[in-house]
């Protein structure tokens, strides 16, 4: 853990710098464009279940909102047991609004590529299918450069025994999941699920950026 924490952190520094059948029909196309607010920007990430990927993102100082949805799909409003079936082209992500003062668009992939396992071709451990790829959906050049620059030091690293297959991809329509996906893990901390696949990343999280949490 400490040799894969270093190697992680040289390349932040160093570079630039489960599927339920009830599901509500409603759900409104979010705007991936970045903040209006000021040094507010915007990051979508896939990495599993959305689930798993949104609780240790809140915790960290920096990041106003994490919002649970679909994207990279060719389906219009698809509801979450359509993104289950795979069939729809969507993957599981999550839509993050950040403070650029306090958290960079680095730091995020840092605790991104922590958090999840991105050697699985489309599956996180028993969740499995082209909806819980890793992929990264830039909204920008710059974050598309700093994207592949990540995922090619990682490769060159030997932090991983097997090569990365996160993809990068283009941010197209996000749509927002149904409301009782939004702050699961918080919401249901004592589900089976939430104990057994996303209390771990959530812990992970806490102890390796230990310094970069809200409540430090």
């Amino acid at each position: 853990m400490k040799i894969f924490r270093i190697i992680i952190l040289s390349i932040s520094i160093f570079g630039m710098l489960s599927c339920q059948s009830k599901a509500k029909l409603n759900k409104e196309y979010v705007k991936i464009e970045g903040s209006k607010m000021e040094n507010r920007e915007v990051a979508i990430l896939a990495g599993g279940c959305f689930w798993c990927i949104e609780a240790p993102l809140l915790l960290l100082d920096g990041v106003d909102t994490v919002v649970s949805g679909y994207i990279g799909g060719d389906v219009e409003n698809p509801t979450y047991a359509q993104v289950c079936t795979g069939m729809t082209g969507h993957a599981e992500a999550v839509k993050i609004t950040y403070d650029t003062t306090k958290i960079s668009f680095d730091e995020l992939l840092e605790v991104f590529f922590t958090m999840h396992d991105p050697t699985q071709l489309n599956r996180q451990g028993n969740d499995i299918g082209t909806q819980y790829r890793s992929a990264i959906f830039p909204i920008n050049q710059e974050q598309q450069e700093k994207s592949r620059y990540y995922i090619n030091e990682l490769n060159k690293s030997g932090a991983y025994d097997s090569p990365l297959v996160t993809t990068i991809e283009k941010a197209d329509k996000f749509y927002q999941a149904e409301d009782y996906h939004q702050n699961y893990y918080n919401n249901n901390p004592n589900e089976m699920y939430c104990q057994l696949v996303a209390r771990p990343k959530v812990e992970k999280v806490k102890k390796v950026f230990a310094n970069k949490l809200k409540n430090k």
